[in-house]
């Protein structure tokens, strides 16, 4: 019997889509549906565990909580990728990784979510109808204006495919910008700065890492408009935080739409709840039913492999 924990279930979602009761003989299933509120409550808590199966960049699978855990044979996480796992630590250990596919069109979606919630003013609208008000903003056409993308992946193409049929432009950066892509699709490459200084809206899809953390910092934000919007449905820490609080307070951009945070879930308290310019999501973009069967059904897949010595979709 194989003692597995799903971490960091916050809707409960795992035994919606499992069929527990036909694995019974195999695995003991235990659901988290808090985070941990530190490293020490993650150790104590999952002390007894074979096998994690983990929602990407909830929980940090660190170095200190990997060596902390002894009876860790398996990390299950969904997606390809996950920066919160020490994968050199989990390969000394002999912890196989493990992930999933992951369907990018709900992050490209969620995106026009924000960029047209910002321009059409939802936040305050839907607000006001419940308040009894009517019609008490004026908002913002697409058509005609300048879409900058930061990243032009899959999410990226994605986007930029929404925006041609809004009939925007569209322009692109990032430090590999494949030219040959942009130039197929219709988007103009341009740098860094130009896209800053020109775009109405600014949307981010590249894929988190130390180069392109604090990418957007007070000196990006001077740049842009005072009438541009930024949306950020990649990671948080692309843009510095305590930068973009300041710019919204002294509205030198003209608002922000986010689905990501430094610090997730977002505390109560948090600054950036408060601004009536900035259009917050609590990190939804990938959290579909589509995403959420394919997550958590081939984790089964792969623990099953595992325990064939047949690993599946190995990460290195």
């Amino acid at each position: 019997m194989i003692n597995v924990a799903i971490l960091d279930d916050y809707q409960d979602i795992f035994q919606q889509i499992v069929d527990t009761q036909k694995y019974k003989e195999k695995y003991n299933f235990k659901v988290f549906n808090e985070p941990f509120s530190n490293e020490n409550e993650a150790i104590v808590a999952l002390e007894e565990f074979e096998a994690l199966f983990i929602m990407r960049e909830r929980t940090p699978i660190t170095k200190s909580l990997i060596n902390a855990l002894p009876k860790l044979k398996y990390i299950m996480t969904s997606g390809m990728r996950n920066n919160a796992i020490d994968l050199e630590t989990a390969k000394k250990k002999d912890i196989i990784v493990c992930g999933t596919e992951i369907n990018p069109n709900p992050a490209a979606e969620i995106t026009w979510v924000l960029i047209l919630g910002l321009l059409r003013n939802l936040k305050q609208e839907i607000d006001n109808m419940f308040q009894g008000y009517w019609q008490t903003t004026i908002g913002l056409e697409l058509k005609g204006k300048l879409l900058g993308l930061i990243g032009l992946g899959k999410i990226g193409t994605q986007v930029a495919k929404v925006a041609k049929a809004f009939g925007m432009e569209v322009c692109a950066w990032s430090e590999n910008l494949n030219l040959a892509h942009a130039n197929k699709i219709g988007v103009l490459p341009m740098s860094k700065e130009d896209l800053l200084k020109n775009a109405d809206i600014i949307s981010i899809h590249v894929v988190f890492g130390n180069r392109y953390k604090n990418l957007i910092t007070k000196k990006e934000l001077e740049i842009m408009k005072k009438s541009s919007f930024l949306i950020n449905t990649s990671r948080g820490p692309i843009i510095n935080e305590e930068d973009l609080i300041k710019a919204l307070k002294e509205e030198t951009i003209a608002g922000v739409g986010l689905d990501v945070y430094d610090k997730e879930p977002l505390p109560q308290d948090h600054k950036l709840r408060f601004f009536p310019n900035a259009l917050l999501l609590p990190h939804i973009g990938y959290v579909t039913a589509e995403n959420y069967s394919k997550f958590y059904l081939q984790m089964i897949e792969n623990l099953e492999g595992c325990s064939e010595n047949k690993p599946l979709r190995l990460i290195s």
